[in-house]
């Protein structure tokens, strides 16, 4: 369930009680929007990760990444902001789309928008440079 799920389910408009982690009500919503339309914009199955990462971290995201449900359609971006560690897998059929060039620039543009405090802003420039290079699906 997303964020957005949860404050409809709340009522017309309220926010969730209580949101544990570093971003806010609106940077989640933004997240949530960002997602949908990469999603809805490229046929693939984007998902954010955020929070520690177990050495070797590489491994571990690519675990995470073959837990989800479309892990051949899927990306996934990962970030670990105390270990400053950011990690993109894309399935097999999304990588076709989305070649290790294009993942490594939306990387280097993620990495400046966090390293100037914007975590969110990040995260949703990110999935926005992603889906436009994978294209409509």
């Amino acid at each position: 369930m997303t964020v957005g799920e949860k404050a409809a389910e709340a009522g017309a408009g309220t926010p969730p009680e209580v949101l544990d982690g570093p971003f806010s009500t609106r940077q989640l919503l933004r997240i949530d929007e960002a997602l949908r339309l990469a999603d809805q914009g490229s046929g693939l199955v984007f998902s954010v990760y955020v929070g520690g990462l177990d050495e070797p971290v590489r491994e571990h995201v690519a675990r995470l990444h073959r837990q989800l449900a479309e892990p051949d359609r899927s990306v996934l971006i990962a970030v670990s902001p105390n270990q400053r560690q950011l990690e993109i897998v894309t399935g097999r059929y999304a990588r076709k789309r989305i070649p290790d060039t294009y993942t490594k620039l939306a990387a280097l543009s993620m990495v400046a928008s966090f390293g100037v405090g914007d975590l969110a802003g990040g995260i949703i420039q990110g999935l926005d440079q992603l889906a436009s290079h994978a294209g409509r699906g």
